[in-house]
């Protein structure tokens, strides 16, 4: 599995590492168990072995303990689910995620209004592949992730983040995630929808919040420049 960048994909591996842990100690049991049998219980002669029937504490044995282990199992992927799953009221940055046929737009909202934009470039059939769209965000901070498509579906995949949530056309999907790791990390799509699916690439940059709040202030700088300069032309 790749290293984590996020609380969340922290607790998705601890629970995938624990999920390998319980099976190979009940596949240990299972082989012990098969072992004895072959080693202590083979044939030795053409008499009949004594039969035993309806061993009650055995029977139950077997039954309850299978509920046991998957009681226990569903425990804690529940738990993790819910966790990593789980949003929260005040988040700290809200980027709405756009996937369309073959490209991605990242929106940065505040207060209900959006302060940056960055789109990425359609790829063109048969030309180069355009350069990669990079959302840039905060490291230590909630971050919501709305998605969106207006075609077919699509799924926003950082492997880094051992996650990833289907963009469907018609419905909002969103989760949320604080990332504790500087650096630049690819996604992609992992939903096969077209084409052009494989060529659907983007980079997920996290960095300090100072470094964050001057991408947001040059954004804002640079759309006021183009709405002025817009003015100006118009007169």
């Amino acid at each position: 599995m790749p290293e984590p960048i996020s609380i969340q994909g922290e607790r998705m591996l601890r629970l995938w590492q624990g999920s390998w842990i319980a099976a190979f100690a009940v596949g240990a049991v299972v082989w012990g168990l098969i072992i004895w049998a072959v080693v202590f219980h083979r044939k030795r002669s053409d008499d009949l072995p004594p039969q035993v029937r309806y061993n009650m504490p055995i029977e139950i044995l077997y039954t309850a303990v299978p509920f046991v282990i998957i009681a226990v199992l569903f425990y804690f992927t529940a738990r993790d689910q819910n966790f990593v799953e789980k949003t929260t009221d005040d988040p700290d940055v809200v980027v709405d995620v756009t996937a369309f046929q073959w490209s991605w737009q990242f929106d940065y909202v505040e207060n209900g209004q959006t302060v940056a934009s960055v789109v990425g470039q359609p790829v063109a059939p048969n030309g180069p592949a355009p350069a990669k769209p990079v959302m840039t965000v905060p490291a230590n901070e909630k971050i919501r992730v709305r998605l969106h498509a207006n075609d077919v579906i699509h799924s926003f995949w950082v492997p880094a983040m051992i996650y990833k949530k289907d963009v469907m056309p018609g419905y909002t999907n969103e989760f949320e995630f604080t990332a504790n790791k500087l650096g630049t990390y690819e996604g992609r799509c992992a939903e096969l929808c077209g084409v052009d699916h494989s060529r659907m690439l983007f980079q997920l940059k996290v960095v300090t919040p100072e470094q964050y709040d001057k991408f947001i202030a040059d954004a804002k700088a640079q759309k006021q420049a183009a709405s002025t300069q817009a003015a100006g032309g118009a007169n």
